[in-house]
């Protein structure tokens, strides 16, 4: 903001430059005054009155000796800068104001001295009068010429010795006597307001000036404020605010052009922490940001000082660095591992690891990269928590298989590439087809065989979630057309929808609507989600009630595992689980297993839920589960997922009325 005229700054910076021009004109005028007063001594002298001039002489310079003293002494006010507070800033000004009183009443102590002139020429009546006139004149005309800062101080020292000459001249009497008395008081106005107006004009000048000088610096200020607010900018945009560390942006600029760089090849690293979303859900988020914090402060600590480490969001960081200028790879990543699962304050300890994935390679750009480190990564934490895996070939060719997969899932679905094939569920001890369960397959023209769960992720990658349920849901009603023609309404499908789905899309609205355009009895279908899905009950609880009210089963996969507790069977909405085959595999040779199954056999029966036993591989699991009395089994011991044509024809070849 620009002064004012009434601005405190200005005003003072204006009495400032008065009173260093009051300083710098003082010290010569007094030697102007010195060699004045040698001259009216040495008349005095020849006049006679040698001991009167004498005495006038040394009050004269002992005043003016004041005056210079007064013009070298310190004053803070002078020294005022920037840097001072608004007190020393007042104190300051309050200084200057003190010292241009003082210049001021030196000045008229001056004027006094000169005023008893006519001591030495008996009133301006001796033959010296013209002298002393003219000397008087001449000091109080310079004294005006000087001293055009401060219109105070030259008018306290004319206006005695003027004075007292125009009344010593109209007191000796005489036509022209008393006409130059007047004339010498014509002289005093005219000197009078001419300070007055000197004065009044430096004060413009000098308003002038620090008002120049305020605009430059509020510029100047205005400019390093701009340039601190886009230099803010410019690091909030590539910096991290929690941790301080570069964020996806800002690692993305610094690593391209190291990438770039040539000579070794770099490395790439993406860490994921284990188990930072329960540190979140039972310590609270203010501790997982002091998590984050710490994490970052061990990975700066332990990284070479040229490494460049950001944090992509969460809690995932990344790191590029030299492995030339440190430890190899596989090294470094064992130490970040070591020094994250380090005990944190207030956790307990274990509940947090890392996850490491290393990409080792000169020749891709960053986008290629960061997708191989992932890749690695995704690898890792498949591993276990507290592992590194390094993308090597076998990674490329799954890399290869998430592009392609991703790239082409569209055309898939639009052309039929994408199809269900059906599993059988048994019941009556594996004796006869109770169900059939719903497996999406895609055999892709380079890589064959598309994992179901890959599918699944290209599509939510590719945003074509929606898409692939409908396809899915499709093929599934039309198999309900098919079993419900064949009169084998009592074999149920199975249709898996994955957590993601659950959450994303409208399930309960698309299958419920499907159902009613095809006429179709909402119980011939089951949904089956996995536990996974209990980690966000309050966003699908809705969902599943919807269904399970229209008729439609809800059976929870993979139960013995995962997350569930006996309270989300119910918000579930579960009239089924699903003993993961690991409690099912090898369950001859385990008792412990054998007595985990059964324990699950009791709690269906307790709960009245249907409890199903997969991945029954041989005939002794499946002479186990009968002696146990579960009353549905599923694996390739029973049946292997086949085409629709081959699973429809199975199921109604075991209808009640087949035989």
């Amino acid at each position: 903001m620009l002064p004012t005229s009434d601005d405190p700054d200005l005003r003072a910076s204006i009495r400032r430059d008065q009173l260093e021009s009051v300083r710098r004109s003082i010290q010569p005028a007094m030697l102007v005054n010195a060699l004045l007063g040698v001259a009216s001594a040495l008349v005095a002298f020849q006049a006679g009155s040698g001991r009167a001039g004498l005495a006038w002489f040394a009050v004269s310079s002992a005043v003016n000796l004041l005056r210079v003293g007064l013009c070298r002494a310190p004053c803070p006010g002078l020294a005022a800068g920037e840097a001072m507070t608004p007190g020393q800033a007042l104190e300051g000004a309050r200084s200057v104001d003190r010292h241009l009183q003082l210049a001021t009443l030196a000045a008229l102590l001056s004027g006094i001295v000169w005023s008893l002139v006519p001591l030495l020429c008996d009133g301006y009546t001796s033959p010296e009068t013209l002298f002393y006139l003219i000397v008087t004149c001449g000091i109080t005309a310079g004294a005006v010429t000087h001293g055009m800062a401060f219109a105070a101080i030259p008018a306290s020292f004319i206006t005695p010795p003027l004075l007292t000459a125009a009344g010593c001249l109209a007191w000796a009497g005489g036509f022209d006597r008393v006409c130059l008395a007047l004339t010498v008081l014509l002289y005093l106005a005219a000197l009078l307001r001419s300070a007055v107006e000197t004065e009044r004009n430096f004060r413009r000048t000098s308003r002038l000036k620090n008002e120049a000088t305020a605009l430059a610096r509020s510029r100047q200020e205005a400019h390093a404020a701009a340039s601190a607010l886009a230099e803010e900018m410019r690091r909030r945009a590539t910096h991290d605010v929690l941790t301080g560390l570069n964020n996806r942006a800002g690692f993305a600029l610094a690593a391209e052009e190291r990438i770039q760089r040539p000579g070794p090849a770099p490395c790439l690293m993406l860490l994921d922490l284990d188990g930072f979303k329960s540190v979140n859900d039972v310590y609270g988020h203010t501790t997982g940001d002091r998590v984050l914090i710490e994490v970052a402060r061990r990975l700066r600590r332990s990284l070479p000082p040229e490494a460049l480490a950001a944090r992509f969001g969460g809690d995932e960081f990344a790191v590029l660095y030299d492995p030339g200028t440190a430890l190899p790879p596989a090294d470094l990543a064992a130490a970040l591992i070591r020094t994250v699962v380090e005990p944190f304050e207030g956790l307990d300890a274990g509940r947090l690891g890392i996850s490491a994935g290393l990409c080792h390679a000169h020749g891709p750009d960053l986008t290629q990269m960061l997708s191989c480190a992932d890749t690695a990564l995704h690898a890792a934490k498949a591993a276990g928590r507290n592992r590194f895996r390094i993308f090597d070939e076998s990674l490329r060719g799954r890399l290869e298989m998430r592009r392609d997969s991703e790239r082409d899932l569209s055309h898939a679905l639009a052309e039929g590439g994408i199809v269900v094939w059906f599993q059988p569920i048994f019941g009556e001890g594996g004796r006869a087809v109770a169900g059939l369960e719903a497996l999406v397959r895609w055999h892709h023209p380079v890589h064959g065989w598309i994992p179901p769960g890959e599918i699944v992720s290209a599509a939510a990658r590719a945003g074509l979630t929606e898409s692939l349920l409908r396809v899915i849901l499709e093929q599934v009603c039309a198999a309900l057309q098919a079993l419900r023609a064949g009169g084998a309404h009592h074999v149920r499908v199975a249709m898996n929808v994955s957590p993601r789905e659950m959450v994303q899309i409208p399930v309960d609205e698309i299958v419920l609507e499907r159902l009613r355009a095809l006429g179709l009895p909402p119980s011939m279908l089951e949904i089956e989600i996995t536990e996974e899905t209990a980690l966000d009950i309050e966003a699908v609880q809705g969902k599943l009630l919807a269904l399970s009210r229209a008729g439609i089963g809800v059976a929870l996969d993979d139960f013995g595992i995962g997350y569930s507790s006996l309270a989300s069977l119910r918000q579930l909405r579960a009239g089924r689980v699903k003993i993961d085959r690991s409690l099912v595999t090898g369950l001859a040779e385990s008792d412990d297993k054998r007595g985990l199954v059964q324990a699950v056999l009791g709690l269906g029966r307790a709960l009245d839920l249907e409890v199903v036993a997969e991945g029954v591989e041989t005939a002794e699991d499946l002479a186990v589960l009968r002696s146990l009395g579960c009353p549905f089994v599923q694996g390739y011991h029973l049946g292997r997922p086949v085409p629709a044509e081959q699973a429809l024809h199975q199921a109604l070849a075991c209808r009640p009325d087949a035989a």
